[in-house]
């Protein structure tokens, strides 16, 4: 609701400004002036694009697109207005030419999704889209008749506030009363029931609509030029560029946390194209010729997007035919020496405008609508289920990384992407001496670095410790070495600081190689070829470049980033390995054989923990996490399990074995052995992290551990507890009381994550369930009962539970 409440607000305070703005401009200075509104607008910006994020989230609806589209055009708006502010847009020509194709795309854009909130039945919504998209066509006509004053601009921005200050009324009123006065269309209760019978028909990724309403953005900047709308190209339509390159960077996360890789990837090379747009726009400010264009990269790029477009067709026809626009529109580039100057690319620029416009119609229509358009799903499915060669994979365990959960999709696609794409960019060089100042410098240091660097965090996040190392660290030279190669920074005096610089960087990359021999051969390849591109920086630092030779190192390179590309994309899209990937070229006991030998199921599925309890019961031996850390158990009821444990723990005498168990019902039969003071204190203490040693008797030969109950506790007691954790005594429950040692060879630290215990124990565990990381990293607290009688209480060990609270 509080997001709900704000994203609402912002709109209206936003238009309030702007209202203000041009009610005021007639006059000989305007009352917010030009720089202040637009820093205004940035913040506001900011707080919708906030707003809309945490309101997707939950659930999906238009309000997601509206918020981000918003949110988006006003930070270029704003950017734009604070450079008016500046100076920096002299004529009223200039600001034409800046403003009009963003606020014309903006126009169009907030039809459809007004036109869709009516067709779903969100009036408030619909109603504040409609309003700024009628301002913005207001506006649109304000530059080009001055009959039209700007006070119609600021009617329909007024409109939009009157409608937002409903709604924050209705939410208000709502919140004091607790829900029981509420204005109509402001109940969200009541939206929230129609959106779970909604949301159910249509789980598709709520960010595809708002990220290919930027492309349209994008297309219109160029395809404004060459319709005559705006008389050239120049720096003051930057800001909508690198908004919408922004942008898509965000919705390339946000469409990773919806787990939907392809559109992710899409949106990661789409905003590449706009951040390039924007800096060859840019470019002739300070160079006086026009940036001519490196071909093969932009020949690679239109072959990455059609693969690309070959994949997403099998998940969605419509948008892998859309992507084919962005094929056309790298060859146009790679065809014209002028590059976005051109009549070609802005034509096709045209064709992505209204191919942008069509296919956000049919997204934003089917997050909300039961009646799906043009899907085309079920051809794909029915043809592919023909052919014994191919499965898609599906389901719920299409994202889930090899153990855990995690939040966000695989992200390796698109940082191989950017790996082949950088590295194309580096073979067009020509004279290294020149300051080359064409359009590499936004190629290579977007290309391979930021959007790899994004990469790098998502592999972190799904737990990929080496992966994402070696990406973020191949990210970070792209971005060093770009900038000072191109920047001119390097001049014509090489240093030995940079050469020293790069040896550092080869030394930390052949850790990464030494580490990727342990992961598969594709790894290995990657990291072994990017040596070779390091290599060739080094001799280049050291003026011992033999001629071709750096070429040669970033094609290899490219090629083998290439395959790699494509086998991330086959294993993500078909089941059964396509592309082979290679085995692992050292095998080690415990990391890359663990795969096959143990079992590795998640402990947040009770169906988990019924396996590891028939494996328990038929003898074997688990790992398991607990309220403290890792734990190796086995069944009282099964005798050689016992004896089992004990032998793969060689334990110390020093250290025995102990006994858990879920509820005191499972000593019940044994009560008359224990003092009422002992049963006492074992009802009081638990379940909680404290063990009790207690004497031995006869109370153990009812847990029918039979010979081997000498390896549990000393012959004269034992200690016992009941854990303070949900999914180990569910596990006691189901299996009786367990014998309890710590995961690790004795003397070594404990264990605290589901990925050490077979690292420690290798073939000793049967099985691991794995929690992640241990709550807490210390040990429970062990209290000394064998006295208790005499009103004594000793401590063998304090741990989590300090002696005060005992």
């Amino acid at each position: 609701g509080e997001a709900g409440l704000q994203s609402l607000c912002a709109p209206h305070t936003g238009s309030l400004l702007l209202a203000v703005h041009f009610y005021s401009s007639p006059g000989p200075t305007p009352l917010i002036p030009s720089t202040a509104l637009g820093v205004l607008l940035l913040f506001l910006s900011a707080l919708l694009a906030y707003a809309g994020i945490r309101r997707s989230l939950r659930n999906s609806s238009l309000l997601v697109s509206l918020c981000l589209t918003l949110s988006a055009f006003w930070s270029a708006y704003g950017v734009i207005l604070i450079l008016a502010g500046q100076g920096l847009l002299p004529s009223p020509q200039d600001a034409r030419d800046a403003l009009v194709p963003g606020l014309a795309t903006f126009t169009l854009a907030l039809l459809l999704v007004a036109l869709v909130g009516f067709l779903c039945r969100e009036p408030v919504l619909a109603l504040v889209a409609a309003a700024v998209s009628l301002a913005s066509a207001h506006e649109v006509a304000l530059h080009y008749s001055s009959s039209l004053g700007p006070s119609a601009v600021a009617c329909s921005h007024l409109l939009v506030c009157l409608v937002g200050g409903y709604f924050a009324l209705g939410r208000i009123l709502c919140v004091l009363s607790k829900g029981k006065v509420a204005l109509p269309g402001t109940d969200l209760a009541e939206k929230k029931s129609q959106e779970q019978s909604w949301g159910s028909a249509g789980c598709t990724n709520p960010f595809a609509a708002p990220g290919l309403l930027l492309n349209m953005l994008a297309g219109s900047v160029l395809g404004c030029r060459l319709l005559g709308v705006t008389h050239r190209l120049f720096p003051g339509q930057v800001p909508w560029l690198w908004a919408a390159g922004a942008f898509q960077i965000g919705i390339c996360v946000l469409s990773y946390r919806a787990m939907d890789v392809l559109m992710a990837t899409a949106f990661g090379f789409t905003s590449i194209l706009k951040f390039a747009a924007g800096y060859s726009l840019l470019y002739p400010t300070w160079q006086p010729e026009e940036p001519h264009f490196p071909t093969p990269f932009l020949v690679v790029f239109s072959i990455l997007f059609a693969v690309l477009a070959l994949f997403l067709s099998l998940q969605s026809p419509v948008d892998g035919l859309y992507l084919l626009v962005f094929v056309a529109y790298c060859i146009a580039l790679a065809c014209s020496p002028r590059g976005f100057f051109a009549g070609g690319p802005q034509g096709v620029a045209v064709a992505i405008f209204v191919a942008s416009a069509l296919v956000s119609l049919v997204h934003l229509y089917n997050v909300r609508a039961r009646a799906k358009i043009l899907p085309g799903k079920g051809a794909v499915k029915a043809l592919l289920a023909r052919s014994n060669l191919l499965k898609l994979r599906e389901g719920p365990e299409l994202h889930a990384p090899y153990l855990g959960y995690s939040k966000y999709a695989d992200a390796e696609v698109l940082a191989y992407a950017c790996s082949v794409l950088a590295s194309f960019a580096l073979t067009a060089t020509g004279d290294p001496q020149a300051p080359l100042g064409t359009v590499v410098i936004p190629w290579v240091v977007v290309a391979g670095g930021i959007l790899k660097l994004l990469g790098g965090s998502v592999a972190f996040a799904r737990g990929k410790t080496l992966e994402s190392s070696a990406f973020i660290l191949y990210s970070v030279l792209w971005i060093i070495w770009g900038l000072t190669r191109f920047g001119g920074l390097y001049g014509p005096a090489r240093s030995f600081h940079a050469a020293v610089g790069i040896i550092a960087f080869i030394l930390f990359n052949s850790f990464i190689v030494f580490c990727s021999l342990f992961l598969n051969m594709a790894w290995f390849f990657y990291s072994l070829t990017f040596m070779l591109v390091a290599v060739s920086f080094l001799l280049d630092a050291i003026h011992a470049l033999p001629a071709g030779y750096d070429i040669a190192a970033t094609l290899i390179f490219g090629l083998v980033s290439f395959y790699c590309f494509l086998a991330a994309l086959c294993s993500s899209t078909f089941e059964g390995c396509c592309l082979p990937l290679g085995r692992p070229v050292v095998q080690l006991g415990g990391v890359g054989a663990g795969t096959t030998k143990c079992l590795h199921l998640p402990a947040r599925k009770a169906s988990s923990v019924k396996r590891i309890a028939d494996i328990l019961r038929n003898g074997g031996t688990c790992g398991i996490p607990t309220d403290t850390v890792y734990v190796l158990v086995a069944a009282c009821s099964r005798p050689d399990a016992v004896e089992k444990a004990h032998r793969s723990k060689r334990q110390a005498q020093d250290r025995p074995m102990s006994l858990w168990i879920s509820s005191l019902k499972q000593l019940e039969p044994a009560k008359h052995l224990f003092t009422p003071l002992l049963w006492d204190f074992m009802e009081a203490a638990w379940p909680s992290p404290i063990s009790l040693v207690i004497p031995r008797g006869e109370w153990v030969d009812f847990l029918g551990m039979k010979d081997s109950a000498k390896y549990v506790g000393t012959p004269q007691s034992v200690a016992i507890r009941i854990p303070d954790c949900s999914v180990t005594t569910h596990l006691i429950d189901l299996v009786g009381p367990i014998v309890v040692t710590s995961a690790n060879p004795t003397g070594e630290a404990d264990t605290t994550h589901h990925n050490q215990v077979y690292a420690k124990l290798g073939d000793k565990v049967d099985a691991v369930l794995c929690g992640g990381p241990s709550p807490e990293n210390i040990a429970s607290t062990v209290v000394d009962c064998t006295k208790i009688d005499s009103g004594n209480i000793g401590f063998f060990r304090v741990g989590i539970v300090p002696k005060s609270q005992v």
